[in-house]
């Protein structure tokens, strides 16, 4: 399954990827979070488990072919992020999927626990908007609009807040 970003036919800045289409409830949380901050992205199943080849030479062209930010979702085992960050320069957020006995605390320990050089950002169980609020902070260092449209986000979550009765 490969998705471009709605409308935008711009090439994506970031690839959302999974390990299975049924992390796509989760995962398009993410998707949805870089729609609303204007940020073309894909979606991809990729395993890291089943289709090992296949990750590898995504990772490894990922940057080749426009990619800036990858967020990889993956419950259980949870190789995906870790695998994807080790094959590429390219920063790689994390996002643990609940699934099985230990809803998504196995997937959180492995995303967490990756050894000194190959570092994957990580974000709470099932948290995939925050990933992609993450990736615009990312973006946003070299492009100032998308740190304007977090700050704009932020801004309105405060109002939220504060309107908030009780």
């Amino acid at each position: 399954m490969t998705k471009k970003a709605g409308k935008n036919k711009k090439i994506p800045l970031v690839s959302i990827i999974m390990g299975s289409d049924s992390d796509l409830p989760t995962m398009g949380e993410a998707a949805k979070a870089l729609e609303s901050f204007k940020i073309p992205f894909e979606m991809k199943v990729i395993s890291a488990h089943r289709t090992p080849t296949e990750m590898a030479n995504f990772a490894q062209s990922a940057r080749k072919n426009g990619i800036r930010v990858i967020i990889a979702g993956a419950g259980g085992a949870a190789h995906l992020p870790g695998m994807t960050a080790a094959y590429t320069e390219l920063p790689v957020i994390g996002v643990p999927v609940v699934v099985g006995a230990l809803q998504g605390n196995d997937a959180l320990l492995s995303i967490v626990q990756m050894p000194k050089g190959v570092p994957v950002a990580t974000v709470a169980i099932g948290g995939a908007f925050n990933a992609g609020v993450l990736a615009a902070q990312i973006l946003g260092t070299g492009e100032p609009e998308f740190l304007d449209r977090v700050r704009d986000y932020k801004k309105s979550l405060r109002k939220m807040v504060l309107g908030k009765k009780v």
